[in-house]
C-alpha cells in the first residue's frame, strides 16, 4: 500500500507541473521575429584642426638627454605643407547593437616648430631662444585610429544615445631639422656640442582604452539634429579624452553635418609624443546603405 500511494503521488506532481508548465506559454505564440538586418553608414570628412604637440627628442648618446620640441600650427600654416591626409569614420548597426571606427592619417612637412630647450641629463634646462633658431621645421606623420562597440541606452523620436567602449591607437614619426645660432658643449667632456645644423627624430605608438557617449537629438519635425560624441581613457595616456558637436542635415541617402572637434592626448616625460592636442572644423557627409 506504501509504495503505491507513493507511486500515486510522484504520477501527481508530474501530471501538476506539466499542467502549470502549459498554463505559462501562450495560447496563440506568434513566430519568433525575424533578425533585424544591418545598417551600414560610411562617412569620409575634412577635419581642419589646430595642431599643439609637445614633443621629447633623445639626444645623441654622446650628449645624453632630451630635447624638447613644440609643434604648433593651424589651418592656415599646414595646408601647403600637407603632402598627404585621409579621413573616414564608418559604423554597423543591428538594432541596438553597434560597431564603429574612425580612421586618421596625415604627413605633414616642414611644419612651424621650434626647440624649447637643451636638458642635459642631471643638469639644469638650457633654453632656447627663437631668435636663435634661424630655421626649425617638423615632419610629421600621425596615424589616430579608434575602433569601438556600442549599445542604444536610449532612444525615440527625440533621437538616441550609445554607450560605448573601445580602443584608440595614437601613431606618431616625427623628425625636426634645425639651423641654429649657437653651439653648447655636451656635460660628458667627451668633445661633443648641440647646435649649429642637424636633426633630431622618434616615434611612438600609443594604446588606449576608452569608454563614451555617442548619439543625436533631432530638432522638432525638421530635418535639423545635433550630433555629440565624447570619450575618454587610459593606457598608454594619462588621459586621452575627446568632444565634439555641431549641426547636421538629413537626407534620404544619408547626412551632412559640421561640427567642432577636440582630441587630445597626454603622456608623461619619458614619451617621444609628450602631448599631442589636435581642435578644429569639421565637415563629415554620412552614406547610410
Amino acid at each position: 500500500m506504501l509504495r503505491r500511494a507513493l507511486a500515486w503521488a510522484a504520477f501527481g506532481a508530474l501530471a501538476g507541473a506539466l499542467g502549470t508548465a502549459r498554463a505559462q506559454q501562450p495560447i496563440n505564440a506568434a513566430p519568433p521575429p525575424a533578425p533585424q538586418a544591418w545598417q551600414f553608414n560610411v562617412a569620409p570628412y575634412l577635419w581642419l584642426p589646430t595642431i599643439h604637440s609637445t614633443l621629447n627628442y633623445d639626444l645623441p648618446a654622446g650628449l645624453g638627454g632630451r630635447l624638447p620640441t613644440e609643434v604648433s600650427a593651424g589651418p592656415g600654416d599646414y595646408i601647403s605643407h600637407v603632402d598627404i591626409a585621409a579621413a573616414l569614420a564608418a559604423d554597423a548597426r543591428n538594432g541596438r547593437f553597434s560597431v564603429f571606427t574612425d580612421v586618421l592619417y596625415m604627413r605633414l612637412s616642414n611644419t612651424p616648430s621650434h626647440i624649447r630647450s637643451l636638458d642635459f641629463l642631471g643638469q639644469p634646462s638650457i633654453p632656447i631662444d627663437r631668435s636663435l633658431q634661424t630655421s626649425t621645421g617638423t615632419t610629421l606623420r600621425a596615424t589616430v585610429w579608434t575602433l569601438a562597440g556600442g549599445y542604444t541606452v536610449a532612444q525615440g523620436e527625440w533621437g538616441n544615445l550609445d554607450a560605448f567602449v573601445g580602443l584608440r591607437l595614437l601613431g606618431v614619426r616625427a623628425q625636426t631639422n634645425y639651423s641654429l645660432a649657437l653651439t653648447v658643449q655636451g656635460p660628458q667632456g667627451n668633445g661633443a656640442t648641440f647646435g649649429g645644423i642637424g636633426g633630431a627624430s622618434g616615434n611612438s605608438q600609443i594604446w588606449n582604452g576608452i569608454a563614451g557617449l555617442r548619439g543625436s537629438v533631432h530638432l522638432g519635425q525638421t530635418r535639423l539634429f545635433v550630433p555629440y560624441y565624447v570619450d575618454i581613457g587610459g593606457g598608454g595616456s594619462q588621459p586621452t579624452w575627446q568632444v565634439s558637436s555641431g549641426l547636421g542635415y538629413q537626407f534620404r541617402w544619408g547626412a551632412v553635418s559640421a561640427v567642432y572637434r577636440y582630441l587630445s592626448f597626454n603622456q608623461s616625460s619619458d614619451r617621444v609624443v609628450k602631448k599631442m592636442t589636435l581642435g578644429g572644423p569639421m565637415l563629415m557627409a554620412d552614406f547610410t546603405f
